[in-house]
């Protein structure tokens, strides 16, 4: 088997690294092409990762290169893990916000918006090299974000992709801790949109083989509803209204002014991974270092690994088994076109992912994620096809805008910001100075 991961220059690589080598028997790799434009991350990461792979007597062969074409020729499957601009992009998605009084986000509000118009130009490129050089039945699994946008951009093309997200698996791991049982045994009700969703039921599967939900357990008033609301940093009237557990993205909705006000005074997330990566390409640097690091824990991104393999290993293996995915709609949500993409349980197989049904969401539930959903559809355009007008037009329809004095705003904040990765852009205001 042959797996390539564009964007494998990541300091994050390592972790899924240390998957695949744990792993082994549930995705068995032949070949691992880790494929980056920059060459000092090809050199450190790739180092690492050769030498994990080694040190776990992992029989596969890892290959580094920034030729993509040779990453991805007849790969079984690739996986597309990009960040386009880097931290520093992701530095800027997080402050220049803020002169509009909005929040700073690389996946939500503006911030996501500038790293979907960066993203998906590229990632499409990427993917009709996958077309025309892995297999014929080859799958992209996108773990880039803004997943649920990139994830629709690439299915519109007529690829075969899927998108991942880590939040539901992290909740699958601490419901399993809760009730000290394999994380197997936990099943989600898992619903919305890529870092817009819900738990609205937690199915834990005992040793006598009986099912139950305990979302009762969990959000019963006292300290049991208390330990949720500060896990996901919401208030308990919120999660006892909705009788669901929002994923902390949520709070960027539900809390809006509120983390604004702690982001004008604390350090960025940027800030925090870029010194996280320092510390870590240091260590890859170090020929001692067999194993991922601790500090990779710091970086972000838990269970990464585990949520990656499952996806891949019920594709090639065509287990037909189900896992929380970003797929199309088709009908799920009846309030959606069937060509949106949302994050619910679907059934994998080699030939096709295919969302399972879900009962009807709350209104409120309703309310937010046709919101969101009417600005994911604007952005796509305003990605794949440019332009200002396209760009403001999604700008003010994103909930946390909503008005067209601060669209305009925080437009231009954009588009001064990622001038460099958006040609387009440039182009504009050259005929704008003209």
């Amino acid at each position: 088997m042959k797996l390539a991961v564009i964007g494998g220059g990541s300091t994050y690589t390592p972790e899924l690294v240390d998957g695949f080598a744990r792993l082994r028997d549930q995705l068995p790799i032949d070949e691992l092409w880790l494929v980056d434009p920059d060459p000092v991350r090809r050199e450190l990461v790739g180092g690492v990762a050769k030498r994990m792979f080694a040190h776990a007597g992992h029989p596969g062969t890892v290959h580094v290169t920034d030729d993509v074409v040779a990453g991805v020729s007849d790969a079984d499957a690739v996986m597309f893990q990009l960040r386009i601009g880097g931290q520093a992009a992701r530095q800027q998605d997080e402050t220049w916000p803020h002169e509009a009084c909005c929040i700073g986000q690389e996946t939500t509000g503006p911030g996501g918006f500038a790293k979907a118009l960066r993203t998906v130009p590229v990632v499409l490129e990427y993917a009709e090299l996958v077309r025309e050089h892995a297999k014929p039945d080859a799958w992209i699994v996108d773990f880039t974000n803004p997943v649920g946008i990139v994830t629709r951009a690439l299915l519109e093309a007529g690829h075969r992709a899927v998108g991942l997200c880590n939040v539901a698996i992290g909740f699958q791991r601490r419901f399993a801790k809760e009730f000290q049982v394999a994380p197997s045994a936990v099943r989600l009700d898992h619903v919305g949109l890529n870092h817009l969703t819900w738990e609205r039921g937690v199915h834990v599967t005992g040793a006598d083989g009986s099912t139950r939900d305990v979302l009762d357990e969990l959000l019963a008033p006292g300290d049991a509803l208390t330990r949720m609301a500060e896990s996901v940093h919401m208030h308990e009237d919120l999660i006892r209204l909705q009788h669901a557990v929002p994923s902390y993205y949520l709070r960027y909705f539900y809390a809006h002014d509120l983390v604004l006000e702690e982001q004008l005074h604390e350090p960025t997330r940027a800030e925090a991974v870029m010194a996280t990566e320092r510390a870590l390409l240091a260590k890859y640097a170090d020929e001692s270092v067999v194993t991922k690091p601790v500090e990779l824990e710091q970086r972000g991104g838990a269970y990464y690994s585990e949520a990656a393999i499952d996806v891949l290993s019920s594709i090639l293996g065509d287990r037909g088994d189900v896992q929380v995915l970003n797929v199309r709609n088709d009908g799920t949500f009846p309030f959606l076109p069937d060509d949106h993409v949302i994050e619910v349980p679907a059934r994998v197989t080699r030939q096709a992912i295919t969302p399972l049904p879900v009962a009807p969401l709350a209104e409120d539930m309703v309310g937010l994620v046709s919101h969101v959903a009417g600005y994911e559809r604007l952005a796509l355009e305003a990605a794949v096809h440019g332009g200002r007008d396209r760009v403001l037009r999604a700008m003010w329809a994103h909930p946390l805008v909503g008005q067209v004095d601060r669209a305009e705003k925080l437009t231009d904040l954009l588009l001064a910001a990622n001038a460099e990765h958006l040609p387009w852009a440039r182009s504009e205001q050259a005929t704008w100075v003209g």
